[in-house]
């Protein structure tokens, strides 16, 4: 399976993501060639366990993610970052986890956006939303090599495209940039040859980052 990178937009201090933004990050992947090729979507749930005896309360984890990915409808990824554990499961685990009350969901974020080919090279770029609102919560791009598999191997190639898109995009002058945080995949078991497990604990690590930047953005906008 092709190498990918997640990447999250971090907003420069005191200011925060908008539409503009994201509309200026689609205009640079076409500028540089980008051929659009439809649209993407993936999902992602929080989960809370509802322990009902304090005895459970140590044996099961407290909250973790489940992603749904378009490439793969069928599964479904069960992300615990406390525990570095990643679990791929069939896409009827919902349904199951709903029926036996074990877990609640906190709330649902959706990633969604333009796809764009440049030779080797897919970029999908997309806004982050609560599911039923549009209120903007952030801007993420996947940026996938398919020639090579191997995480090791491509990471030159990644850098030096990912120096390359920067480049690009600093010319628009906004207001951040984009930034790429590795997970450590050999702590949840992960082999070197990239895998959709990689994509979901991708996602469950730029998630939080993103939460906690906004968390430290919040006070200063009070």
């Amino acid at each position: 399976m092709p190498i990918k990178w997640i990447l999250h937009w971090q907003p420069n201090a005191g200011t925060t993501v908008n539409t503009q933004i994201l509309s200026e990050v689609s205009q640079c992947a076409e500028s540089i060639n980008g051929v659009k090729e439809g649209r993407w979507k993936t999902i992602l749930s929080f989960y809370r366990a509802m322990v009902r005896e304090q005895g459970s309360a140590n044996e099961f984890p407290r909250d973790f993610v489940g992603i749904s990915l378009a490439e793969q409808p069928s599964k479904y990824f069960l992300v615990i970052r406390g525990q570095r554990v990643v679990v791929e499961a069939e896409s009827n685990i919902q349904m199951i986890m709903e029926k036996l009350q074990s877990y609640k969901t906190r709330f649902v974020l959706t990633f969604e956006g333009n796809q764009y080919q440049l030779g080797d090279f897919q970029l999908r770029v997309g806004k982050v939303v609560p599911t039923h609102s549009e209120s903007l919560r952030g801007i993420v791009m996947e940026m996938e090599y398919q020639p090579i598999s191997s995480c090791e191997k491509s990471h030159q190639i990644m850098g030096e495209f990912f120096d390359l898109w920067q480049e690009a995009l600093s010319k628009r002058s906004l207001q951040g940039h984009f930034v790429h945080l590795e997970p450590n995949f050999t702590e949840y078991g992960l082999p070197d040859q990239y895998t959709l497990q990689h994509t979901a604990v991708q996602y469950a690590s730029i998630t939080a980052q993103m939460i906690s930047t906004a968390q430290t953005v919040q006070p200063n906008r009070n």
